[in-house]
């Protein structure tokens, strides 16, 4: 690259996460995914050792949690602090951002538990009608 052209800063691109290359993809993935969306939603409620926090999310595996906390983390989303202890601890809290992100999460969360009457009816109907196919 020479001098005459200029490296864009990332404040100034525009982020399409409908383009294939936009970074903005990979968070909403981080986001949206299974274990994304409860961890940030779990996280809503306070701060969380990594044990608690796996008994809150009902379901992950260790593996998967470690994973998706290293993923939020790195996009800015939750704060890891290492308390120097022995045995060491370790607790999880979402960043500003986070709780931003998990309150839009947690409405779209409320509005399904709430309407899952609708949901089970539609699938009931769905699965009566095309269940022959």
């Amino acid at each position: 690259m020479d001098s005459t052209q200029e490296r864009p800063q990332a404040q100034d691109l525009p982020f399409n996460v409908f383009a294939k290359a936009c970074p903005s993809r990979g968070t909403l993935e981080h986001v949206t995914g299974r274990w994304g969306t409860l961890t940030l939603g779990a996280l809503h409620e306070g701060s969380l050792r990594f044990n608690e926090l796996r008994r809150r999310v009902d379901g992950v595996s260790e593996k998967m949690l470690s994973q998706t906390l290293h993923a939020l983390e790195r996009d800015g989303l939750v704060h890891r602090e290492a308390q120097p202890t022995n045995p060491p601890r370790v607790d999880y809290e979402l960043t500003p951002l986070g709780h931003e992100v998990a309150e839009r999460l947690l409405s779209l969360i409320h509005l399904l538990e709430g309407r899952m009457t609708d949901v089970l009816s539609a699938r009931e109907r769905y699965d009566t009608t095309r269940g022959d196919l």
